[in-house]
């Protein structure tokens, strides 16, 4: 039977401090419905256990099992080895995103497929990745990048074009060098028409002024941030070093070249100042090296990536010493990306700040998928859910990418609370939770486990008083005829994942 509106909201409601979750056996340890499962069983702590923090914060949470190994390894040196991601057998996550033949087309040969069918398989392939990858620390940072470097797929041709970005821009570089990252992001042909730099021309003899969209963006956005330091006059100077790169798909067909090239014609080749840095003229296409150079070595980049990352894993209102020793690890290593994350996810404030981030609604998703070892093809039916929560993935309209802060993501918590039920009820199109072994996984013997360990499972600490006070309500709130034999494993299961506590990490 259905639960009453009152009832729902009285469980939900469910909050508190209780204690740690050790681990759990393994469960489709290779990702394909696989593997024996063995038994979890909770700790007495009062706090979300740091492993399972660490899980839910460098990845999308965990699956059954990925705690238990996280144990046998330890904190750091899970985190190392999520930094060096090749070297993680990920055959069974390749098996399953290797559909996707038109996300390995170069910009140009990318025009022969029709829209719908790019937009459908790159969505599909970054929800498969992130809910089945082992790499769950690239996966989180695709994410980070992809919102950073935003580009709207419904501009333009940025349909035909983003796949690429997707795989030499953000996922080449998320663990890389951030130097690096922002000069293939300059010339990606995604970027050159979402930001209108396609055009940006500048005709000899003539008062042409570029097109200043990209420069703009590329201080307020991706380096510098908002008024940290440039003026309208250095925006000017950078679109002059960014003239004459564009991309053309005709060329694919004409020339049989697919990438952005370099127009000199268009070129304003005079002396340039950049942020009171000299960039000589004559420099031609190297100009454009120099303002990457200049911008991405400027203090206010390092502190506005450092301040952008902690927000991202550690708080809303980030601890400013941590951020002064990112901001310093960013100039020191000239903006590894691995240094920066090691520096946070080594750091006490990073385990101080356990279930304080609201989850978005893709995390959310994501984190629901896994806890359940759900069987998913994200296939349209699982991704509407996502749109209604207001997290379409690519299609944010502005450069910003989509929000970190909390406000904008509160008016859809009912829809989360529709597919959490959903879910966990097999009800949801598009993913199968397979619940004997699941059950098996969690209570041993195909038993059904007791809602602590359901909560523990899920949440990564058992159930405060209140909490369990709300999950004994459950039976009666299913209706009289059920409450001799209690709730229903994905009765329980459901309303776990419609709580507040999983909707934070």
């Amino acid at each position: 039977m259905k639960i009453s509106r009152r009832e729902l909201l009285k469980t939900t409601a469910l909050c508190g401090i209780a204690s740690a979750f050790p681990g759990c056996g393994r469960l489709a340890d290779d990702f394909l419905g696989e593997g024996i499962p063995e038994t979890c069983i909770p700790s007495s702590d009062s706090e979300i256990s740091p492993g399972f923090h660490l899980l839910c914060r460098a990845g999308f949470g965990p699956r059954p099992g990925d705690l238990e190994r996280l144990q046998a390894l330890g904190n750091e040196a899970w985190v190392e080895a999520q930094l060096a991601p090749e070297s993680i057998n990920d055959t069974a996550c390749e098996l399953r995103a290797e559909r996707f033949e038109s996300l390995q087309f170069s910009p140009g040969d990318a025009y022969e497929f029709r829209k719908p069918v790019l937009r459908d398989e790159l969505t599909r392939h970054a929800l498969l990745r992130a809910v089945y990858s082992r790499r769950q620390l690239l996966e989180v940072m695709v994410e980070f990048w992809t919102d950073h470097l935003n580009i709207d797929l419904e501009k333009g041709d940025c349909v035909y074009l983003k796949p690429s970005d997707d795989r030499e821009v953000v996922r080449k570089h998320a663990l890389g060098n951030f130097h690096d990252m922002i000069r293939a992001s300059a010339t990606s042909p995604a970027m050159l028409v979402y930001l209108d730099g396609k055009a940006n021309k500048v005709r000899r003899n003539s008062k042409d002024r570029p097109n200043e969209n990209y420069a703009r963006e590329l201080m307020e956005l991706h380096t510098m941030g908002v008024h940290n330091g440039y003026t309208q006059q250095d925006v000017v100077e950078a679109a002059r070093c960014l003239s004459g790169w564009t991309f053309d798909p005709k060329r694919t067909f004409a020339l049989n070249q697919n990438e952005s090239f370099f127009r000199p014609e268009w070129h304003d080749d005079g002396p340039k100042v950049v942020l009171g840095e000299t960039i000589a003229s004559g420099g031609g296409p190297a100009d454009l090296d120099a303002l990457v150079r200049i911008v991405c070595s400027h203090p206010s980049t390092a502190h506005f990536i450092a301040t952008k990352l902690c927000r991202h894993f550690v708080s809303q209102t980030p601890p400013a010493p941590l951020v002064e020793r990112v901001s310093a690890e960013f100039s020191r290593t000239t903006g590894d990306i691995k240094s920066l994350l090691r520096v946070i996810l080594k750091s006490e404030e990073f385990y101080a700040s356990r279930g304080q981030l609201l989850k978005r609604p893709f995390k959310f998703m994501v984190s629901a998928l896994r806890a359940t070892a759900a069987n998913t093809e994200a296939k349209n039916d699982i991704l509407e859910p996502l749109h209604r929560m207001g997290h379409g993935l690519f299609q944010y309209p502005t450069p910003d990418g989509y929000p970190e802060t909390e406000l904008p993501w509160m008016g859809t918590l009912l829809w989360r609370w529709n597919f959490a039920l959903a879910l966990a009820g097999n009800r949801q199109p598009g993913a199968q939770v397979q619940f004997p072994e699941l059950l098996k996984a969690l209570g041993g013997k195909g038993k059904s486990p007791s809602p602590a360990i359901w909560f523990a499972h899920c949440i990564g600490r058992a159930p405060s008083l209140s909490e369990t006070e709300a999950l004994a309500l459950l039976p009666s709130a299913m209706g009289a005829q059920n409450s001799h034999k209690g709730a229903e494993p994905g009765e329980i299961l459901g309303l776990i994942l419609a709580s507040p506590a999983f909707q934070r990490c």
